[in-house]
């Protein structure tokens, strides 16, 4: 079945993006994930991969031309010769009736997160229809194969209809709200099946995170320090840990980190005199969340290397998170690419703490220079604390497996943690 090839939204504020140039040809043949040609946004240079196999036709974009995101620029094809024009768009579903039925205002769509994303989960509105809402306050947060994150309004206004329900699986670019400058007299509320409506004036959603990087920083090169840390989205770790599969098996047969979903199915088709029971199986995973009023790490920092001599932040931030942990041990701090693993000495003492090559018994992720602002990865060989940051303070998760803490030790590992977030002094009391 063809399928169309549109230029993707690579970022919240993109309207249009430039064509560098076809990797391929036309006629040539394709397979899903090869690279099919780079575009140019106001951020960043991008290869953008196939979403199809088969033969790439009808290209309408040529290099150097500015393209409306959305727009079809080419078909992947069933055959090299099926060169004719590329499928319309279908016809909206909801009767006329629905249509004028809807408040007058600016639209909320389903955003494009990712380059491989056609649609978004919708989990939940964090506002109600009727509410008051301003540009910058979260309405909604969607799932994709990746993560979860939150969507702002993107204007000021009234919530005037939702036409979308939680659980409902959203096409990229349908509206999903409505925003009006008033206050509506009639709240709408609706759900997917309801059907499609007409399209409206965009308010452009923006997330409270960049959920694509640019391409210097997808190049950067690979963590030096796995400690035997498998590396794999978080939907292919959701689902091996579902289906109780062992990933390390991929890992002893050769194949290239990090995996993808696509890559279960090579884990499937290896022999199965190869199968052992995983570490994590099918445990249920856990994950908590805290947010701390407000960031005392910055001035703690300061304070320790001026007063104290200790000018390595990642070590002070790793013996935070090491004092939470029930007895000494490794935690590995985590940011933009790089990890390092230190060693918790007995005494817990900040200029005791030294790196070490030892596998970690506990994961930091600190996300705060980013603009990520939330995280749902799931559970890892070891437990996870992510830090992001939030309009006030920083927001701390705890992602884990079952059988890593267990309930009671998960809750104080994260309040002790958040604690010291918020009074690092603490750690020394």
């Amino acid at each position: 079945m063809p399928h169309d090839v549109t230029m993707p939204q690579l970022g919240m504020t993109q309207d249009a993006g430039k064509i560098v140039s076809w990797l391929k040809a036309p006629g040539d043949a394709v397979t899903k994930g090869d690279a099919l040609f780079e575009v140019e946004t106001d951020k960043a240079t991008m290869e953008v991969e196939a979403q199809a196999s088969g033969f790439l036709t009808s290209v309408s974009a040529s290099e150097g031309e500015d393209i409306a995101v959305g727009a079809v620029i080419a078909r992947i094809s069933d055959s090299a010769d099926d060169d004719g024009p590329a499928a319309a768009a279908p016809a909206p579903t909801a009767s006329d009736d629905l249509a004028d039925a809807l408040p007058d205002g600016t639209s909320v769509t389903m955003p494009q997160l990712g380059m491989a994303q056609d649609s978004g989960l919708l989990v939940s509105w964090h506002k109600s229809p009727g509410d008051a809402v301003k540009a910058d306050d979260v309405l909604f947060e969607v799932e994709t194969d990746k993560s979860t994150m939150e969507v702002e309004a993107g204007t000021d206004g009234y919530l005037a209809a939702t036409l979308a329900e939680a659980g409902d699986s959203v096409p990229v670019g349908q509206t999903v709200a409505i925003i009006s400058t008033t206050k509506p007299a009639a709240r709408v509320t609706r759900s997917v099946a309801d059907g499609a409506v007409a399209p409206k004036p965009v308010a452009t959603p923006k997330p409270t995170r960049e959920p694509t990087l640019p391409k210097a920083a997808q190049a950067a090169p690979p963590m030096q320090k796995t400690h035997g840390r498998i590396l794999a989205s978080p939907k292919t770790r959701r689902l091996a840990m579902e289906q109780g599969l062992d990933l390390s098996r991929l890992v002893k047969a050769g194949h290239p980190q990090p995996f993808h979903v696509r890559d279960l199915e090579l884990l499937k088709a290896l022999p199965q005199q190869s199968v052992q029971t995983p570490a994590t199986g099918a445990a249920a995973a856990r994950h908590l969340v805290a947010k701390v009023s407000g960031d005392a790490l910055p001035g703690f920092t300061k304070w320790a290397a001026e007063a104290h001599g200790l000018t390595d932040t990642d070590a002070i931030l790793a013996g935070l998170a090491g004092a939470a942990l029930p007895k000494a041990g490794a935690v590995a701090v985590e940011r933009f690419g790089a990890s390092t693993t230190y060693a918790m000495p007995a005494s817990r003492l900040l200029s005791k703490i030294a790196e070490t090559d030892a596998a970690p018994d506990l994961i930091l992720r600190d996300l705060r220079n980013t603009t990520i602002r939330s995280a749902d990865m799931g559970a890892e060989t070891a437990p996870v604390l992510t830090i992001t940051t939030r309009r006030k303070g920083v927001r701390v998760t705890l992602d884990c497996a079952a059988n890593q803490l267990d309930a009671q030790t998960a809750i104080q590992l994260l309040t002790n943690f958040a604690g010291r977030l918020d009074q690092p002094l603490r750690h020394l009391l």
